[in-house]
């Protein structure tokens, strides 16, 4: 482990990050455009990062961001292979930008430094972070975080090039996992985030620790719309994307289906349990003579490798007998899970939990599933907006503020779909201005921006505007009021980068007497 003393070094002496990647590089047998990229992905983040960092807020350090990558590709990456459009290697690539092999630690890609980098976050990933005992959302939620995080490892690249931010929605792999990959860490934190999904402790219930950590700072209620709204989504955007789950979840329903037939009628259902223990004693007292039988373990082994394909034929009678051996382990636990049926708390706990299985897989039925993602992210929205106000009402010193108005800024310019951003959204335009209004307020109460009307609504007007500009110091951004005819205009602007006038509207020749600017001069907008 490294000393502490070495860490603190680390953090006065300037890294050289492309030394470092270059000296894990020489231990990889990649191409030279796979190393080029790479050394191009490491520049580019650390140009752009301390941009990045002020934007956001709420992200690791520079030096921890560029370290995980050099680490992905030290410890989880023995193949990068980097082919051209139209040639004959792509063809394995087939309509896809790339391909990520786990097992085999090996990624396929087109020479795309975005692609590369989305493939290195991607590669790094365990399929399921979410516990097995939560059925249905396991996958589908471990889904939408590891997406949503593999979206998110882009972005100081993606979105930031040292001297300017531009957002482009097409360019980001999924916008709707994104943003609701972004509301789950402005409510929880990017630290909590990267430990659930870098999870190594079996033990550890990151999906509890989640709720228990919005419960805590957000209320029963709030933590439970949120978190139920987002296992929606992420069943819903499974569905929709993922073939694999679909298919899956589409099995799953008709077995659940099946299963809440027979539980209605109790007299039957006993009967089915009966049943059903009665075969599995039978399999399980036949297991055992084969085992204890030389012969009839022979006709076994036999029987069995009369219809299996090479590739999968048993290849001794030791390794039957541990084949069947499992076989009888994985009875007994349904013998046990049948005969716990028969216990009435049991049954109430079995039959809560094929009815939270049917809430999810009845999902599958909807018709316009565009429509019904939107929709379902809308109501994200407006719980995370509540919830933001919580957290925006706690905030009591500058430092905090400023930061709440930093992060909600970066909320604003979100993009909700390919055509609009958080703020254009008309569905949720109160609930974001009343979060705006809060933060102005509390900025005021701290003295923290100047006030330029007595009218609350004229300054709200005014004001609102630092939360749709891509300024990237906002302590640094500056206001001109300009009257065009009858019309009064603003125009914020960072030094000499000038942003579009927009229309203030409530003005007239009664208000002049309330305003506290003269028109035409620049005045700084934060103290």
């Amino acid at each position: 482990m490294q000393k502490k003393t070495d860490k603190f070094l680390d953090k006065i002496v300037k890294k050289d990050y492309s030394n470092e990647l270059e000296k894990v590089l020489e231990g990889k047998y990649f191409d030279e455009n796979a190393k080029n990229l790479l050394l191009n992905i490491v520049y580019k983040i650390g140009t752009a990062y301390k941009d990045y960092e002020t934007a956001k807020v709420n992200v690791p350090s520079k030096e921890d961001f560029i370290q995980s990558i050099i680490e992905i590709v030290k410890n989880d990456c023995d193949n990068i292979k980097i082919v051209k459009l139209h040639t004959e290697e792509s063809e394995m690539l087939g309509k896809k930008t790339f391909l990520v092999e786990r097992n085999q630690k090996r990624i396929i890609c087109y020479p795309i430094e975005k692609k590369l980098l989305y493939c290195l976050a991607k590669i790094d990933k365990k399929e399921k972070i979410v516990k097995s005992k939560y059925p249905i959302i396991d996958k589908t939620l471990s889904h939408l975080i590891n997406i949503g995080n593999n979206i998110d490892m882009t972005e100081a690249m993606r979105d930031f090039n040292g001297y300017s931010w531009t957002t482009i929605p097409r360019e980001i792999e999924s916008v709707y996992h994104n943003i609701v990959y972004q509301n789950i860490r402005i409510l929880v934190g990017h630290k909590f985030l990267q430990k659930w999904i870098q999870n190594n402790e079996y033990i550890m219930d990151y999906y509890e620790s989640f709720n228990n950590k919005l419960e805590k700072s957000y209320g029963k209620r709030l933590q439970e719309e949120f978190t139920e709204e987002v296992n929606k989504v992420s069943v819903l955007l499974s569905i929709r994307y993922e073939e694999k789950i679909k298919n899956s979840l589409k099995k799953q329903k008709r077995e659940i289906e099946t299963k809440l037939e027979k539980i209605q009628d109790d007299k039957k259902l006993i009967e089915d349990i009966t049943e059903q223990k009665k075969q599995i004693a039978k399999e399980i007292k036949y297991i055992d003579e084969t085992l204890n039988n030389k012969d009839m373990l022979q006709k076994e082994y036999e029987k069995r490798n009369e219809y299996l394909p090479l590739q999968e034929k048993i290849f001794s009678i030791r390794i039957l007998s541990k084949i069947m051996m499992e076989e009888r382990e994985e009875k007994i636990k349904q013998l046990e899970k049948w005969n716990t049926l028969l216990n009435p708390q049991k049954f109430v706990a079995y039959k809560k939990e094929l009815e939270t299985k049917d809430k999810y897989l009845k999902l599958l039925d909807v018709e316009d599933f565009n429509k019904a993602i939107e929709d379902s992210i809308l109501t994200i929205q407006k719980i995370f907006l509540l919830c933001y106000q919580n957290k925006v009402k706690k905030a009591e010193t500058k430092q905090e503020l400023i930061k709440l108005i930093y992060e909600f800024r970066y909320y604003c310019l979100l993009p909700f779909n390919q055509e609009k951003l958080i703020y254009d959204m008309e569905e949720i335009k109160e609930e974001v201005s009343e979060v705006q209004k809060l933060l102005i307020s509390k900025a005021h109460e701290h003295k923290m921006i100047e006030t330029f009307s007595k009218d609350k609504e004229i300054d709200f007007q005014i004001l609102k505007n630092i939360f749709y500009i891509r300024v990237i110091n906002l302590e640094d951004l500056y206001i001109k009021f300009i009257k065009e005819k009858e019309q009064y205009y603003v125009q914020l602007f960072d030094e000499n980068v000038f942003e579009e006038k927009v229309e203030i509207k409530g003005i007239d020749e009664f208000d002049k007497k309330d305003l506290h600017f003269k028109f035409n001069k620049k005045i700084k907008i934060f103290n």
